[in-house]
């Protein structure tokens, strides 16, 4: 089949959407069989990997995806290869690197495909698309990992504190155990106000390492701000 667009790259027949939908299975199928043999694994052994995992993959099933033989990819199956040959379902999808353009959706040009996978993952915003709460909670890592950070070398200060041969040796590292001290309560702040907006959107937020077991408090009357 041949693609029809117009110049705008949003017209085409009713030929457009089977393509499309075939262009994808074979671009999963390629990366499928390159990861494979990448591997030096046999389709049985993809088979029987999957297996392993919980969700079976019969050999001639693969074996028919991979020639092009199967009418249809199941997102669950695409999901189960991905981890059988370690790798992310989106690196089957989007296989950056080893095709360079893929197309996003029916009746729109190839564009490369790493854009395709920034799309796809959110990396690159699109106005107007809803992200979930996929940008609060990367907010939620940044700022445990600034609190952890800022902890480890609050504790590091406070040892050379208590070790430092000179009183300007120690004045110093008690200048930097309070600095540290400042920036972790301030990431502790922040995690607890996020953490309460997350909650009020119905959401459940990430868990804690325990050196934050402090940023949730017990249920009490009194406000975010009181209690830190």
């Amino acid at each position: 089949m041949t693609q029809n667009r117009g110049h705008s790259g949003t017209e085409g027949d009713e030929d457009d959407v089977p393509e499309w939908v075939d262009r994808v299975m074979a671009t999963v199928a390629g990366e499928v069989r390159r990861r494979r043999k990448e591997l030096g694994w046999s389709a049985q052994e993809l088979a029987d990997r999957c297996g392993e995992l919980g969700h079976p993959i019969p050999r001639n099933v693969i074996a028919n995806m991979e020639s092009g033989r199967r009418a249809n990819l199941p997102l669950v199956d695409v999901m189960v290869l991905a981890a059988a040959l370690e790798t992310y379902p989106v690196c089957l999808i989007f296989p950056v690197g080893y095709v360079e353009k893929s197309q996003e959706l029916p009746f729109q040009h190839l564009v490369p495909t790493w854009d395709a996978l920034r799309r796809f993952t959110g990396e690159e915003e699109k106005p107007g698309y809803d992200a979930g709460l996929a940008p609060e909670f990367e907010l939620h890592v940044s700022l445990v990992r600034t609190a952890l950070a800022a902890l480890e070398e609050e504790e590091r200060a406070r040892f050379a504190a208590r070790t430092a041969t000179s009183r300007a040796e120690k004045e110093e590292a008690e200048h930097r155990r309070a600095k540290y001290a400042d920036q972790a309560v301030s990431a502790k702040y922040s995690l607890r106000h996020l953490r309460c907006d997350l909650r009020e959107e119905g959401a459940t937020p990430p868990d804690l390492p325990p050196e934050l077991g402090d940023i949730d408090p017990p249920e009490s009357d009194t406000t975010p701000e009181e209690r830190l």
